[in-house]
């Protein structure tokens, strides 16, 4: 079958167009339509495909092999019609601005610390780069401050077809030898690399590069992005979360970090206190049962930890199997233990019973079950 003409190579920017239906197959539920010319792109070089309306039909993926573009469309298409087509544009242009912004973020980065860009992935919400250096965190602003001013400068993208000894003679980034004509994109003074994919007309119709995270992966690091439209609606969600911190702390928008850190100093505190009135309650409750035998505490809430260290203490007094239930009807933790026994038989019965889950040592056992009160109290009174 005959190359598919890549309309979108022409034209970044065309979002309609009319072809004719060379052939319509259907494959696992949907119909792979192949057209004589498409502006759909297809998935690849970590750009995913376009997606939009065809003859009346929905696009829902393109796949390319062999130069031949394949529409997975949710309908079926009369072969030989002449069908018109409308891209989903705001997919195609976040797109493309992500995928510019990642030409440019690894264009400054490689010739900053040359190294190599080995992998990237246009997620949902944001992409993933990854390059064969370590590269520091702390070294992102500037990195950042480079793209953004490389967008202010508003250069136009440069796109070229090249092979044989022109493009022998062509500096341009790849992750591979590419045989045969091979599709240059440069961002003169930022980036020159082979690329398939779409990208924006002028450096500034990216809008904004925002870089999120530095993490070690492999050999270097995996850089977090967003791009345009993305790095506006990250920004806008950030400074929406820390507007309510503010107003929940009481201080203003620069100074909420500030003002956590005094807060968890003040809770630090406040959970030392606390643990020691815990320390002190948990003694006198064990004095209280000190040789009482069998007992089972029901209790408010508590954490896991509390109610670990409660049973611990009376344990050591009341010379027999300690059973402590914190919490409320339908949600209760609970710690059982008894000094050189054997609880597993008794932590199973307990989950059985009282819809329970939990674990642990053969004397000690842990977990939580979703009983009321009335029922831990008859199953106890029944062992």
């Amino acid at each position: 079958m005959q190359e598919t003409e890549k309309l979108y190579y022409k034209d970044s920017f065309l979002q309609t167009f009319t072809a004719a239906v060379l052939s319509c197959e259907e494959e696992k539920g949907r119909w792979a339509v192949v057209l004589d010319r498409t502006a759909f792109y297809p998935e690849g070089g970590g750009q995913g495909a376009d997606t939009g309306a065809l003859g009346g039909v929905r696009v829902l993926d393109v796949r390319e092999k062999d130069g031949v573009i394949r529409h997975l469309c949710d309908g079926p298409l009369p072969v030989g019609a002449q069908v018109a087509g409308a891209i989903d544009w705001a997919r195609r242009f976040d797109h493309m601005q992500q995928h510019s912004g990642e030409h440019i973020v690894s264009g400054i980065l490689c010739g900053r610390y040359g190294c190599d860009n080995v992998g990237f992935h246009m997620g949902h919400e944001l992409v993933t780069i990854d390059f064969n250096a370590d590269i520091p965190t702390e070294d992102l602003p500037a990195i950042e401050a480079a793209a953004n001013a490389y967008l202010w400068e508003d250069r136009p993208v440069e796109t070229d077809f090249l092979s044989g000894e022109a493009l022998e003679r062509a500096a341009y980034r790849s992750k591979k030898v590419i045989p045969g004509v091979v599709r240059l994109v440069t961002f003169p003074g930022a980036d020159c690399c082979a690329c398939c994919g779409t990208h924006v007309r002028s450096a500034g119709q990216v809008g904004l590069v925002k870089l999120l995270t530095c993490q070690k992966f492999r050999e270097g690091v995996r850089i977090e992005m967003a791009a345009g439209g993305r790095a506006l609606r990250y920004c806008s969600g950030v400074l929406a979360q820390n507007t309510a911190i503010s107003h929940l702390l009481s201080a203003k928008a620069m100074d909420t970090a500030a003002a956590v850190e005094r807060m968890q100093r003040e809770l630090y505190a406040l959970r030392g206190r606390a643990a020691a009135l815990e320390e002190d309650a948990f003694s006198r409750k064990a004095a209280e049962l000190a040789g009482a035998g069998d007992v089972l505490l029901l209790e408010g809430e508590m954490s896991s930890e509390s109610v670990r260290r409660l049973c611990a203490a009376v344990l050591e007094t009341c010379g027999g199997r300690c059973a402590v239930f914190a919490g409320a009807d339908g949600a209760y933790k609970y710690a059982v233990g008894e000094h050189g026994g054997d609880l597993r038989q008794l932590a199973k019965d307990i989950n059985a019973a009282l819809r329970g889950r939990g674990g642990g040592k053969p004397d000690f056992v842990q977990g939580s079950a979703a009983a009321d009160a009335a029922e831990i109290q008859a199953f106890f009174a029944a062992r």
